[in-house]
């Protein structure tokens, strides 16, 4: 009796053992500059997941355009974020079969937060239009603030002397030396790079971006006064949408990603809480126009954001995106 309990002991802990294996699972999220926003957010959300059997690889990028492409081939890498306007690009473009496929296959798994576009330059600008004939560094080629900064200045029609693809880092201490006269950069405020990377003594702003081409297209937004040490006043700029997205997986990664998806959606307090300040803004039943949540998302949801009578808001982005490709 006693050999057959010992046996029924062991086969018991060898099931809990098998069971404890096949919950717990690695995955991989690439989100953007150390510095930046996207890479915090994955990191809160790889802390939030943690303690439910799932090990989240955060993973540094140049940004949203590689994040796109990261999602669609790089192994175990199931989850990117990226700019809104970058996904509407990438749907628009129906002449590079490639970028069809990505299209057809990129889902979203949320929307988060607005993520204001950053202009900062030497203190004599006054604004966008003074960026005319001037050297810009717009984000190093890969990033969603390249893309971004490219497409305001065609919609805009304001032509600087020089568009320089260089990440923000190289970008600051470029401004900071003279050899450009402004950057951008695209992030949800505050942004740990201008926190820390930049004071009064250094003569630099944030510049206001009020024109009127770029504002029907991008939604308006204030960074507040104090935002960060050095600013003083409000600053008038537009933001673009951050999104959280996934591969149109079947099986083992659909379910995970859904498993990730759903403690997202009932945890939103605790990352409010104890994540990133702009967890704060992040509306996870936003209708963004356009784009369908991820399927294997919505089936782990207890409600799903997609059956919320909610008014769908036009995204003035995808259309300015669909204005310059026509051209």
């Amino acid at each position: 009796m006693r050999k057959q309990s010992t046996l029924v002991l062991v086969c018991l802990g060898f099931l809990l053992c098998s069971v404890a294996t096949v919950s717990a699972v690695t995955m991989g999220i690439v989100t953007g500059s150390t510095k930046g926003t996207y890479y915090q957010f994955g990191l809160n959300i790889a802390e939030l997941v943690k303690p439910y059997g799932i090990t989240l690889k955060v993973s540094p990028s140049k940004g949203s355009v590689e994040n796109i492409y990261a999602v669609f081939k790089r192994p175990n890498t199931q989850l990117g974020i990226v700019q809104a306007d970058v996904l509407a690009f990438v749907a628009r473009v129906q002449t590079d079969p490639v970028l069809k496929r990505i299209a057809r296959k990129i889902k979203m798994v949320f929307p988060l937060y607005n993520e204001e576009i950053h202009l900062l330059g030497r203190s004599d600008l006054t604004g966008f239009a003074d960026l005319a004939g001037k050297r810009v560094a717009i984000g190093r080629e890969g990033s969603g603030t390249y893309l971004t900064a490219r497409l305001l200045f065609e919609i805009s029609g304001v032509v600087p002397a020089a568009m320089v693809p260089i990440g923000t880092d190289e970008a600051l201490a470029a401004l900071k030396a003279g050899q450009v006269d402004a950057m951008f950069y695209v992030a949800g405020y505050p942004v740990r790079l201008l926190t820390a990377g930049v004071s009064s003594d250094d003569n630099l702003a944030l510049l206001p971006i009020r024109n009127q081409q770029i504002t029907d297209f991008y939604p308006g937004t204030i960074i507040p006064a104090g935002t960060y040490a050095w600013q003083e006043s409000d600053v008038s700029t537009v933001a673009v949408k951050a999104v959280l997205i996934s591969y149109n997986f079947r099986h083992f990664n659909c379910e995970n990603v859904g498993r990730v998806g759903k403690l997202v959606y009932e945890h939103l307090d605790w990352l409010r809480e104890h994540g990133h300040p702009k967890w704060k803004a992040v509306d996870l039943d936003f209708p963004l126009k356009g784009w369908q949540q991820y399927d294997c998302v919505k089936r782990k949801l207890t409600s799903s954001p997609a059956n919320k009578a909610r008014p769908t808001e036009i995204n003035p982005v995808l259309q300015a995106i669909k204005e310059v490709l026509q051209e």
